[in-house]
């Protein structure tokens, strides 16, 4: 792994022999860079060349070493005739120390060049007092200063892209955990209407055919048979109109209106006529007080809640009044079912306990508050939920 690390990249193997190159070809034309400086034979020119040249192949890898080698060959120059491949390298290998340096790196080279080339300019004009002696300081910020800027501005904006991508990726993972969240929801909501809707038929046809098959009564089979038929009749159409409103949903039009508490009559006229044969007697307590109209949510919730409750009871109850109670005070909507608990001779139709899951999913939704279990000789369904719209819950 290391040496895969290490390994230089093509561009900069490239680089690499194209500077030694064109450095040989510079020194063999007589090019120099400081043609009044013999403080050595021209050829010690080629060995600051031949010391940094190869660092360009790590300039990616190592650029802090590379750094290192670069100043000390291209100062090394400054006492040789001079090559201009020995400038144009060490150019180059400032502007790769803070692209790809480390960010400490990135941050001081840019200061650091520039306050160089304010030290040279001001030390050239105090010593040689010459206009010319500007130009010494003109070349050390183009040599250090220019490459370290440019590579400064090439990193922020590498670093601001990559910001903006990672922000692109996060909204588009937070955009698919909403979305996904979004169909959960909505399974749950579509499970919760499909048991609330169809499990009460479907309970009353396994009552009533379990008890056709039974007891060996044409007339009571036929009476069986004849709250079956009815049962199926209702949920078939149910269970149409659920997909029914499924489909014209992504149409974009118009929902079918939806139960509420003005048909809880209704709802015990049927459990009247599937609990008759399990001895199981229905009444309803209608105590609400005179107010504004109830949230169109918590009225479906109320009239789910209670539709459930008595499936429960055609299921489980022991022979018995089954008591219904809606009452409407103090900001809050409260749903009473209380049924005989007990044991229960006769068929029984089996139970999941999806419902009770589906009452309270429903009233928690809300806001409301949920409970269910045995008081004494009743089984107690109760469930608070907000009457008024500010206080519904999102």
């Amino acid at each position: 792994m290391q040496s895969k690390t290490l390994r230089p990249h093509r561009d900069d193997v490239l680089l690499a022999v194209a500077s030694v190159l064109a450095g040989l070809l510079l020194w063999s034309l007589g090019v120099h860079t400081g043609n009044n400086r013999h403080l050595f034979p021209a050829w010690a020119a080629l060995v600051p060349l031949l010391a940094i040249g190869p660092m360009e192949l790590l300039r990616r890898t190592a650029p802090r070493l590379t750094l290192a080698v670069g100043t000390a060959a291209v100062v090394a120059d400054q006492f040789t005739v001079g090559n201009l491949g020995t400038v144009i390298i060490f150019t180059d290998l400032m502007y790769a120390a803070v692209v790809y340096g480390k960010p400490a790196m990135a941050r001081r080279l840019p200061v650091s060049t520039g306050l160089v080339t304010v030290v040279v300019t001001v030390v050239a004009v105090a010593w040689l007092r010459t206009p010319q002696s500007l130009m010494i300081g003109v070349i050390t910020g183009i040599v250090c200063f220019g490459p370290a800027l440019t590579g400064a501005t090439l990193r922020n904006h590498r670093e601001a892209a990559e910001a903006a991508r990672l922000r692109a990726e996060q909204t588009a993972l937070l955009a698919e955990m909403d979305r996904a969240q979004a169909v959960a929801a909505e399974r749950a909501r579509m499970a919760r209407e499909l048991h609330d809707m169809v499990a009460n038929h479907l309970s009353a046809i396994a009552i009533h055919s379990t008890a056709a098959l039974s007891i060996d009564s044409p007339a009571t089979s036929r009476e069986a048979l004849g709250v079956i038929r009815e049962n199926s009749v209702q949920g078939l159409a149910e269970m149409r109109r659920l997909i029914g409103l499924l489909r014209e949903a992504g149409a974009g039009q118009e929902a079918a209106a939806v139960p509420c508490l003005d048909g809880l009559e209704a709802l015990l006229e049927r459990a009247r006529a599937n609990g008759a044969a399990s001895g199981l007697d229905f009444v309803l307590q209608d105590a609400r007080r005179p107010g504004p109209p109830l949230p169109a949510p918590v009225e479906l919730a109320a009239y789910r809640i209670v539709q459930e409750s008595l499936t429960n009871a055609l299921k489980h109850a022991a022979a018995g009044t089954v008591a219904v109670g809606v009452a409407r005070r103090d900001g809050l909507l409260t749903v009473a079912v209380e049924s005989p608990y007990g044991d229960r001779p006769g068929p029984r139709a089996p139970g999941s306990g999806a419902g009770l899951v589906g009452m309270r999913e429903r009233t928690e939704l809300l806001g409301g508050t949920f409970t269910a279990g045995p008081r004494g000789s009743v089984w107690q369904v109760r469930a608070e939920l907000p009457a008024e719209d500010g206080t519904v819950a999102e």
